[in-house]
């Protein structure tokens, strides 16, 4: 066989060998256990217990929210979902803008108030006060089998307005729902 020929396979077969082991980039993530500002972060996460307040902060990837953990955002961008679960209260204030969904579930408190959802609101199984007052909503807002009250008033959302075995009932009104208005929001 011809030396040539041999080193030739030999070298294509490294490159193309080498192809396969080359690891995707991965975001980067991030702890907030104070304040952040104006920064821009790939993933965000509040660890266990800590409070994070974020003031005009991009999110490129997720923003979590841990157990026992507190999120207090103004202003803030994130290109992904926000989610907390078993979270003490996740906020999500004054002109916030989330390319996906917000999703507490059995937490404490939540509020999403004057922001821009593009995709759902979901409130499941929480046991403190939840609120959800004038958002622009891209998907629909489900609020179910909570025990601390809700107050959903002022949204517009091209989906559904659900809520369902929540005690107490929520209360509300001026939504404008694209799509139904179901169970205990039926008249919101």
């Amino acid at each position: 066989m011809d030396k040539r020929v041999l080193l030739g396979g030999v070298v294509l077969g490294a490159v193309l060998g080498g192809v396969g082991l080359v690891a995707p980039a991965a975001a980067e993530e991030r702890s907030c256990r104070k304040t952040m500002r104006a920064v821009t972060v790939d993933d965000l996460r509040v660890p266990s217990g800590a409070t994070c307040t974020l003031v005009g902060t991009r999110i490129k990837g997720t923003l979590k929210v841990e157990r026992g953990a507190t999120l207090v955002a103004r202003g803030i961008r994130v290109e992904g979902d926000v989610q907390g679960e078993n979270a003490r209260a996740v906020s999500v204030l004054a002109g916030s803008h989330v390319r996906g969904s917000v999703q507490v579930k059995q937490g404490g408190a939540a509020t999403v108030t004057s922001s821009r959802i593009d995709s759902d609101i979901q409130l499941d199984a929480n046991r403190r006060h939840l609120k959800v007052n004038s958002n622009r909503v891209g998907g629909s807002i489900q609020v179910v089998g909570n025990r601390g009250g809700a107050q959903i008033t002022d949204n517009r959302m091209k989906g559904n307005l659900q809520c369902k075995e929540n005690s107490p009932r929520p209360t509300g009104g001026g939504n404008k729902v694209g799509g139904d208005r179901e169970d205990q929001c039926r008249r919101f």
